[in-house]
């Protein structure tokens, strides 16, 4: 497992904190890199992260304790307690918030959400970004995922828990569990806080650490505002699946998949290791909690760098927990190619409706740029074969003859997507 760690540190794609427990002992529990590159001060278990959309299952365990308590049912309209929002939205229910269901638009999507990420918004201000756009589709009808739904289950909490969102998670969560060291972002000065950095490829391809743009914490609210600790992520997990939260029949509502393989607030993978996850991404910082509840297995990661390490890293050192072989991105050998093959692949990959990505050449390294996203380099270990440093991700061309590719394969997360190059 420190091996596995110690390649993304080497390869300056991680810097924070790592937690494994199995059978409620630790594996692994250490910091690395530095939670403030400008004075030196490292990263430890103590550290505080920005976690991001991880903070959406605090929100789905808060709105079923409403329930729980009679306050409302996850099949009411969520007009019946906002009735100032639209009318095209009658249908949308409060599990259709939950599960990603609700057709409402994702607030958060760039480039949008870059022109305001940095100011102090109230909720309403948030929904009202939005709430002109057309719905995506009906209610219940397909998975979109929209941080949108979640800002307004943060209203619902407030009006029906009778004090602000922040409030109600410290009285009815933290503060019960004994999680001292989570709570909700603000401007306020964060002690042993990580400061947030990214990775610019710009003008070096090896990549330069600098610091990233600012988040306001009331601008993702109870879609994304909070921060914590390794320790009381566990803290919070171990509570949640003993069912010192909600109520059993509750949990097991979280943990169901509705569409998507998702549930409420929570993901669920099914397989061999049955994994129930979140991950979470604000500008800076990237986060990962997996609870393996059959093999008693948790693994946190908490990232100050912004990168999708935290995935990567989680399910290799569950293989290593499972027995299973992991092939590490350093491991992966840089060979040379021509630069006439290179050019070769250059363009514009669509590999989902939703996905799509450009591969562009500058001197002699090819470049990847998902849309809206950092470029970044990658590397050739064959002719037509190429790997990500970053993040665990390899890419195979397909080209006929000596001629342009005509589609790519991208292989990550154990799955292979193939996606043609756009005229």
């Amino acid at each position: 497992m420190e091996q596995i760690i110690q390649s993304y540190v080497t390869e300056k794609t991680f810097m924070g904190a790592v937690l494994v427990v199995r059978d409620g002992k630790p594996l692994l529990d250490k910091g690395y890199g530095f939670a403030d590159l400008e004075w030196n001060i490292p990263n430890t278990p103590a550290t505080k992260f920005r976690l991001g959309s991880i903070t959406k299952q605090f929100t789905a365990a808060s709105i079923l304790l409403l329930e729980e308590r009679g306050k409302l049912k996850l099949t009411d309209p969520v007009r019946r307690y906002l009735p100032d929002l639209p009318e095209s939205w009658d249908k949308i229910t409060i599990f259709n918030l939950l599960t990603h269901t609700s057709g409402i638009s994702d607030y958060t999507s760039p480039p949008g959400f870059n022109t305001f990420k940095g100011r102090n918004l109230t909720p309403q201000q948030i929904v009202d970004l939005v709430r002109d756009r057309p719905l995506g589709f009906q209610p219940g009808e397909k998975y979109g995922y929209s941080s949108t739904g979640y800002v307004l289950l943060g209203m619902v909490i407030e009006k029906l828990g009778g004090r602000p969102y922040a409030e109600f998670l410290q009285a009815n969560i933290f503060a019960p569990l004994g999680m001292k060291d989570t709570g909700c972002y603000s401007q306020a000065i964060l002690p042993l806080g990580a400061s947030g950095y990214q990775r610019s490829y710009e003008r070096d391809t090896d990549g330069v650490l600098k610091n990233a743009d600012f988040v306001d914490g009331n601008v993702l609210f109870a879609a994304g505002s909070l921060y914590s600790t390794t320790h009381d992520l566990l803290t919070w997990e171990q509570a949640l699946f003993a069912g010192k939260v909600v109520k059993p029949a509750s949990l097991a509502r979280m943990a169901t998949p509705f569409k998507n393989s998702y549930g409420l607030g929570l993901s669920i993978s099914s397989g061999e290791h049955r994994e129930i996850w979140h991950n979470g991404n604000v500008d800076g910082f990237a986060s990962m909690m997996a609870n393996y509840p059959s093999d008693r297995l948790t693994i946190i990661v908490l990232d100050n760098v912004g990168t999708n390490a935290p995935r990567d890293m989680a399910d290799k050192l569950a293989d290593v927990a499972f027995g299973k072989p992991v092939v590490l991105p350093s491991e992966r050998k840089e060979v040379p190619v021509d630069r006439r093959i290179l050019a070769r692949y250059v363009g514009h990959y669509r590999m989902t409706p939703a996905f799509a990505f450009d591969i562009t050449l500058e001197g002699n390294a090819l470049f990847f740029q998902a849309t809206h996203q950092d470029k970044v380099p990658i590397f050739p270990e064959s002719p037509k074969d190429f790997f990500v440093k970053v993040v665990d991700a390899q890419f195979s061309f397909i080209a006929d003859g000596d001629g342009p590719a005509t589609a790519v394969v991208m292989h990550q997360n154990g799955q292979s997507t193939t996606g043609a190059r756009v005229p």
